[in-house]
C-alpha cells in the first residue's frame, strides 16, 4: 500500500514539470503527507483539456456516498480491480489524475518491529503516482474533491520491503493516463522496473503524523 509520502515540491516546480496552466494553489510543504490531508493533484480540465494543479483530499469519497461520516475513504485503489470495482470504476474511466511526490514511505516487518524506509527515484526526479479522483456533493451543495493512489504488486526490488507499491508513471505515459492521447490506461498499471527506485531506512518518528520536516528523510544510522 501507500499510506504516507513526502509532498514538499514548490508549486511552480510542479507546474513546470507536470505542464499545468492554471493559477498556482497555496501548497503547504510536508514531509509526512497522511490520509485526510489536502495534497497537490494534477488533473485534466474537462472543458479546456489543459492540465490543472489543485488541492484534493487524500481519501476517496465516491459520488454516491450518502453518509460522509460513515464513508470508508480508502487512500489506495488496487490496480487489479480499479476498473471493475463499484467504488472506483467510474473514476478510473473518466477521472484519472497524477499525484506528484518527492518520496514515499513503506514499512518492513522485522522481528523487532516495523522498520520504515524512504523511497525515491534513482534519477532524483519527482514521482508521479497514478491516481483517481472524485467529486462528492454535500446536501448543502458543497463539493469535496478527493483522490486515491493506485497500487500494484511490488517489483523484485521493492518486495524486500512490502508486497505492494504505488503505480509510478513515467512522463511519457502521463498523456495516456490523463486521457490526452489514445492508449490503454490499464496497461500502465504495473510496477516500476527494478533500478528505477532506491530506498534507505529512516527513523520511526515518521509513524506519527505530528512529526514533520526534512529530517524525516535522514537515514537511520543505527540501521544502515
Amino acid at each position: 500500500m501507500c499510506g504516507r509520502y513526502a509532498s514538499f515540491l514548490p508549486p511552480d516546480l510542479i507546474a513546470r514539470l507536470f505542464g499545468t496552466s492554471n493559477s498556482l494553489p497555496n501548497l503547504k510543504p510536508t514531509w509526512n503527507m497522511a490520509p485526510t490531508m489536502d495534497a497537490p493533484v494534477v488533473r485534466r480540465h474537462p472543458e479546456t483539456g489543459e492540465r490543472h494543479l489543485g488541492l484534493l483530499t487524500w481519501g476517496f469519497v465516491p459520488a454516491f456516498t450518502k453518509d460522509i461520516k460513515a464513508a470508508r475513504r480508502p487512500v489506495n485503489a488496487r490496480a487489479e480491480t480499479v476498473a471493475t470495482s463499484g467504488m472506483f470504476r467510474a473514476a478510473f474511466a473518466k477521472r484519472r489524475c497524477l499525484v506528484p511526490a518527492a518520496a514515499f514511505y513503506e514499512w518492513r516487518a522485522d522481528p523487532g518491529g516495523k522498520t520504515p524506509f524512504a523511497i525515491v527515484r534513482m534519477d532524483g526526479d519527482p514521482l508521479g503516482f497514478a491516481g483517481i479522483w472524485e467529486g462528492w456533493r454535500s446536501p448543502d451543495g458543497d463539493i469535496l474533491r478527493s483522490f486515491a493512489i493506485v497500487t500494484t504488486h511490488a517489483n523484485q526490488q521493492m518486495s524486500a520491503l512490502h508486497e505492494r507499491m504505488p503505480v509510478i508513471l513515467e512522463p511519457a505515459d502521463w498523456p495516456i493516463w490523463l486521457g490526452e492521447t489514445a492508449g490503454d490506461p490499464a496497461a500502465l498499471l504495473k510496477p516500476s522496473a527494478d533500478g528505477v527506485l532506491r530506498f534507505w531506512p529512516i527513523d520511526r518518528r515518521i509513524g506519527n503524523v505530528r512529526n514533520d520536516g526534512p529530517d524525516l528523510l535522514e537515514p537511520a544510522q543505527s540501521l544502515l
